[in-house]
């Protein structure tokens, strides 16, 4: 069989930007304040990448793909957040404070809308990528909550495979573990999230 060398060449250009990223990482940690523009400069167009998912499907917000980027740049910005391991954890790190960014918005957004009273989250338990509202949004962000209280590697699971869109062996780099324990844990923790929301969504509303 023939070797494609642009195959070669596409894989040792990718491990060497991964390579890239860690070293600076590593040099923020470290002291070096330079560092850390470098680095958002190396990782831009992913981290709009990220951005544009996290929005997609999402209620209209006041925030378009470089503003949510601009707003997550501040908050990983902060030396004492920056315990990054690697590319991967950066990302994911980053995706977190970019959903933590838009359901602080949606819940603003929710009691404006719904003085209080309480939304159901549709949730297919094959597939977390629904259409949601802004009270939607916040219920599903309460459910993740409730699972981190039980089980926090599944959360940090559904972080990278949802919303950075992480493969298993990306997710597995990421997290320290195995792609077969990656897939067991993002099939546990769909059912949990179908199971909790259906519950909720089945529990009579408050007066």
């Amino acid at each position: 069989m023939p070797i494609d060398r642009d195959d070669d060449h596409a894989g040792d250009h990718a491990a060497a930007q991964a390579g890239e990223i860690t070293l600076l990482i590593q040099r923020y940690q470290e002291g070096d304040a330079g560092a850390f523009e470098l680095l958002v400069e190396r990782v831009y167009n992913q981290l709009r990448s990220i951005a544009r998912g996290q929005l997609r499907g999402r209620p209209p917000s006041p925030l378009d793909t470089t503003a949510l980027v601009h707003e997550a740049y501040l908050k990983l910005s902060a030396p004492e957040r920056a315990a990054w391991k690697d590319r991967e954890h950066f990302f994911a790190t980053a995706a977190r404070a970019m959903r933590h960014i838009l359901v602080d918005q949606a819940r603003k957004l929710s009691r404006e809308k719904h003085g209080g009273r309480v939304a159901h989250v549709p949730l297919d338990q094959a597939d977390l990528r629904v259409q949601q509202d802004a009270t939607q949004l916040t219920q599903l962000d309460d459910a993740l909550r409730r699972l981190e209280e039980l089980d926090p590697r599944s959360v940090r699971v559904v972080e990278c495979r949802y919303f950075v869109g992480f493969t298993d062996a990306e997710t597995a780099i990421a997290l320290g573990t195995s792609p077969r324990s990656v897939q067991r844990l993002w099939k546990q923790a769909r059912e949990w999230l179908a199971l909790e929301l259906k519950t909720t969504r089945d529990r009579p509303a408050s007066s």
